[in-house]
C-alpha cells in the first residue's frame, strides 16, 4: 500500500524568520489561556491601548460602503491616490502624481510585492540592523540576500554612510532606509539622508524608504522624506494610515514611486502585474485615505509635551534608565525604545529565552533584540503605547525581574 505523502514547508522558508510574532507570542497566548493577564509591550498596535481613529475617517468609510462592494483599479481608487499625491505635494514634493501611487493592504504587503518584482536569486539588498524584520524575511523569501549595515548605538542609532558604501557589491540592487526607525526610534538627520541618497545615486541602486512613522516625531527631530532629496534616484516610499491615524487593522498603505521612472519601466510593469494578480487592495479601507490625509491631523496633539505619546515615551525612557545596568537612547520618533542590558550584570546568551523567562515570571511581553536582526543578545524592544500608569507598573516589573536576574534568583540564560 502506498504511504501517504507528507507535506512539508517550502525550502524557501528555511531562513525566513519573523520572531516578533514567533515563539514568544505563542507562549503569551498559552499563558492567557491559562488565565493570566499579559501586559503586551511587543507589537506597535495602537487600538488595544485606547488610541482610536478620528471619527471623520470612520464616518467617511461608512458612508462609502455602499459603493465599495466591487473591485477597484488594481493600483487603487483614483480619489485615494490623488489624496496621497497631494499629501506629498504638501510636504514639498511638487512632482507627486496620482499615477505614481500604488495602494496596498498595509505596508507589509507592499514590501513583499516590491521585492518580488525586483529580486532575482543572489541579488543583494542593503538593510539596516536593527531592522523591521519583514524587510529581511521578505528579501530571503523573494530569493534575495539581505546585507545588513549597522546603525551605531553610540551615535544616536544613526547609520554610517561609509559603512553602508563598503557593503555595496555588483549584486546590490537596493538600499533600504527605515526613518523614523523601528525598533530604535532614531530619526535620521538630513545630512545622513543626503549621503545615503548619494550612495544610491552613484551605485545605481533603488532607494526603498520605509517612512510609516513619518508623522510621529518628538521635540526638535526633523523628519525629511527621502523622496525630497532623490529626484534623480528611483525611489519607492512606503507609508500608510496604521500608525499616524491609528487604524492598523484597516491595512491601508501605499507606495509612492518617484525619480527617473523611465529607468524602471520594466520593473514597474512587473510590479503592476503583481498588483493585477491580487486584484486590488481592500476597497473600504481605500476610502479612508481621503478623509485621513485631507482632514485635521490629530496626531499633533499626541506628540507634543502633555500629549499621550510624548509623555509615555518620556516616562519609559526615564524609568528604564533608572534600572541598574540598563541604558536606552531617548527615541526621537516612532513608538518604541530599544534598551541595552550591561553584559557585565546581565550575561545573556539567549535573548529569546531571556524574554520568555520575563514573560513567565512577570507576565510582561517584550521582543528580544535578535528578532530585529541585531548583532548581540543584550537588547530588547519595548512598545511605549500603554498609559503612563501602565508603563510605570510594567517597567517596575521589569526592574524587579532584572534585580532577581542579577542576584541569581532567576537562572542565567
Amino acid at each position: 500500500m502506498q504511504e501517504f505523502q507528507e507535506f512539508t514547508q517550502s525550502p524557501k522558508l528555511a531562513e525566513v524568520r519573523y520572531d516578533v510574532r514567533g515563539p514568544i507570542a505563542t507562549e503569551a497566548s498559552r499563558l492567557e489561556r491559562a488565565g493570566h493577564r499579559i501586559t503586551r509591550l511587543n507589537i506597535g498596535n495602537p487600538a488595544p491601548f485606547g488610541f482610536e481613529a478620528p471619527d471623520a475617517i470612520l464616518q467617511h468609510m461608512i458612508a462609502e460602503l455602499p459603493t465599495a462592494q466591487g473591485y477597484s483599479d488594481s493600483r487603487g481608487i483614483y480619489s485615494a491616490r490623488q489624496a496621497v499625491a497631494q499629501y506629498y505635494q504638501a510636504r514639498g514634493i511638487a512632482g507627486a502624481d496620482p499615477d505614481d501611487i500604488y495602494l496596498g493592504n498595509g505596508v507589509s504587503e507592499l514590501i513583499t510585492m516590491v521585492l518580488q518584482a525586483l529580486l532575482a536569486p543572489g541579488d543583494e539588498v542593503l538593510i539596516p540592523a536593527p531592522d523591521y524584520p519583514l524587510w529581511t524575511g521578505a528579501t530571503k523569501l523573494c530569493g534575495g540576500t539581505p546585507v545588513h549595515y549597522i546603525c551605531n548605538e553610540d551615535n544616536c542609532w544613526w547609520p554610517d554612510p561609509e559603512e553602508i558604501e563598503s557593503k555595496v557589491t555588483q549584486n546590490t540592487k537596493a538600499l533600504v532606509l527605515i526613518n523614523p526607525n523601528n525598533p530604535t526610534g532614531a530619526v535620521y538627520p538630513r545630512r545622513i539622508l543626503e549621503q545615503m541618497v548619494d550612495i544610491a545615486r552613484r551605485h545605481h541602486l533603488m532607494l526603498l524608504a520605509d517612512e510609516i512613522y513619518e508623522n510621529i516625531t518628538f521635540d526638535d527631530a526633523e523628519m525629511v522624506n527621502a523622496a525630497a532629496l532623490s529626484e534623480d534616484v528611483v525611489t519607492l516610499t512606503f507609508s500608510g494610515l496604521s500608525k499616524t491615524w491609528r487604524v492598523a487593522g484597516f491595512r491601508s498603505g501605499w507606495i509612492y514611486v518617484s525619480g527617473p521612472k523611465q529607468r524602471a519601466s520594466s520593473y514597474l510593469e512587473g510590479l503592476e502585474l503583481l498588483m493585477n494578480m491580487r486584484m486590488c487592495a481592500n476597497v473600504p479601507a481605500q476610502h479612508a485615505l481621503q478623509a485621513a490625509l485631507g482632514g485635521y491631523q490629530s496626531i499633533e496633539e499626541l506628540i507634543v509635551p502633555g500629549g499621550r505619546l510624548y509623555e509615555q515615551r518620556s516616562t519609559a525612557h526615564r524609568l528604564l534608565n533608572e534600572i541598574p545596568g540598563v541604558d536606552v537612547h531617548r527615541a526621537d520618533g516612532a513608538l518604541y525604545l530599544f534598551p541595552r542590558l550591561d553584559p557585565e550584570l546581565y550575561p545573556i546568551e539567549n535573548d529569546e529565552a531571556f524574554v520568555i523567562e520575563l514573560l513567565r515570571a512577570k507576565k510582561i511581553l517584550v521582543s528580544h533584540g535578535r528578532a530585529f536582526n541585531w548583532t548581540d543578545s543584550q537588547h530588547f524592544r519595548l512598545v511605549a503605547l500603554p498609559s503612563v500608569e501602565d508603563l510605570e507598573d510594567a517597567i517596575a516589573g521589569i526592574a524587579d525581574f532584572l534585580s532577581d536576574y542579577r542576584s541569581g534568583v532567576i537562572p542565567r540564560v
